[in-house]
């Protein structure tokens, strides 16, 4: 079975793999029971029975005619045989039952010749042959045939269920903290303040969890430090890029205007670069409060000059917990790169899902995940006249990441590209702090 064909949940695939050896081993186990025991056992009952039926015959025949009915009623009360020198024919069905045929089999190797068996009256009659004339001797069919089907099925049933509630709960007991540290593994965001998780549990769990608790501080202060040297960075190069704004502006008059003009783009380029930059720092240390959604996309839409037509299919939830100036930064940087290269924007609002659609042409599905890479551009030629730092929908992605909301691309209803933010937190970052143990 290939991987994409494999339940994905490991109580499934635990309870199937439970399941299929329980069918083998019930199966096995039927097979050895009634080989070993059942079969034995109906062979054993059926040839105690024609020993006695022989008997029996044999025993009246040898007696006189005025004892014989004295031995039939003793055969009736204690053996619950009738046995009469009368015999007769029926024409009710045999029962389908497998002792009947041992019970044939056996009395023809004890007589040596065949007999016959019918039923009637709610009885089975058999013809026996003996000193010679025949007897026809009925017994009550109380003797159940043993059907291995059945206890096959009895087995296999309730094996089963002992197999699936076993499996329930022990996987259960496995897969419950392993889920809830999947869930805390998917929640982390590289946040500096961290809640380790307990460590509890079978020392395999307990091992993992160590490592991860482990594992977590490191990145966390990986990229506090990172944060902190690219915030120290970019503001520190506010200085020397005023002072060189201030060089350029007094230059003398003799100097190239083209030139001087080419130097204030170069050092424009470098302010959007370090504001990008200190964007990102500040929207990457925000924590989350309680903001009003509505309020804030109407802000983001009149800080621009350019209109922004902007459309609320669905205001609820109208206030959410959220990183504010990280998602004002996301939907500039969105409605930016749609101006810039899409030849104009729509901006909508639908519940926790923000649309961002542009008319242009369009991103190729191919480089859907690429345009989030730092300084990746579909046409390179375009940079010349459209201008920007490379790093506005890495940004965009990274800051989504750190918030824990989801950012794709799809094709929009006529033609260009829409941007999709999901604002709804995934189910691990609603996890609480429970314990891990089992």
């Amino acid at each position: 079975m290939s991987d994409r064909a494999r339940p994905a949940s490991l109580l499934v695939r635990t309870n199937l793999t439970l399941a299929v050896s329980s069918l083998l081993i019930a199966i096995i186990a039927t097979t050895a029971l009634n080989t070993f025991v059942i079969d034995p056992i109906a062979r054993r009952s059926a040839d105690d029975a024609a020993g006695l039926l022989v008997l029996s015959a044999q025993t009246w025949v040898e007696l006189p005619p005025e004892a014989r009915p004295y031995f039939e009623l003793e055969l009736a009360e204690s053996h619950d045989l009738i046995l009469t020198g009368d015999v007769r024919t029926y024409d009710d069905p045999m029962p389908a039952a497998n002792y009947f045929t041992l019970l044939e089999e056996s009395l023809e190797s004890r007589l040596d010749e065949p007999i016959k068996m019918q039923a009637g009256e709610d009885l089975i009659w058999v013809d026996v042959p003996m000193g010679g004339q025949t007897l026809q001797i009925g017994f009550v069919p109380t003797l159940e045939d043993i059907q291995p089907l059945y206890v096959g099925i009895i087995i296999i049933v309730l094996g089963a269920g002992i197999v699936f509630v076993t499996s329930l709960i022990i996987v259960r007991r496995i897969a419950g903290p392993l889920t809830y540290v999947a869930d805390r593994v998917e929640a982390f965001r590289g946040n500096k303040d961290f809640e380790p998780l307990p460590e509890t549990g079978p020392r395999e769990l307990a091992s993992l969890v160590h490592n991860f608790n482990t594992m977590a501080q490191e990145i966390g202060a990986l990229l506090s430090n990172r944060t902190t040297l690219v915030a120290g960075i970019s503001h520190d190069l506010r200085t020397p890029l005023t002072r060189m704004r201030l060089a350029v502006e007094l230059l003398p008059d003799h100097v190239d205007p083209a030139l001087v003009e080419r130097f204030k783009r170069n050092l424009e380029v470098m302010d959007r670069l370090i504001g990008d930059a200190l964007s990102f720092a500040r929207g990457a240390e925000e924590k989350p409060k309680e903001a009003d959604v509505e309020q804030l996309m109407t802000e983001v839409v009149e800080s621009f000059v350019t209109p922004v037509p902007y459309r609320c299919a669905q205001p609820e939830p109208r206030r959410m917990l959220l990183a504010v100036n990280a998602l004002k930064r996301v939907l500039q940087n969105l409605l930016v790169n749609g101006i810039q290269h899409g030849g104009g924007v729509t901006l909508e609002r639908n519940g926790t899902r923000i649309l961002v659609t542009d008319n242009g042409k369009g991103i190729p599905e191919e480089y859907r995940e690429q345009v989030f890479q730092p300084f990746f551009r579909l046409d390179e030629a375009r940079s010349a006249t459209t201008g920007g730092s490379g790093l506005g929908l890495a940004i965009v992605r990274q800051l989504c990441e750190l918030q824990g909301w989801q950012v794709w691309i799809e094709s929009a209803p006529k033609h260009g590209a829409r941007f999709v933010v999901e604002l709804q937190p995934n189910r691990s970052s609603q996890s609480n702090a429970r314990g891990v143990s089992v």
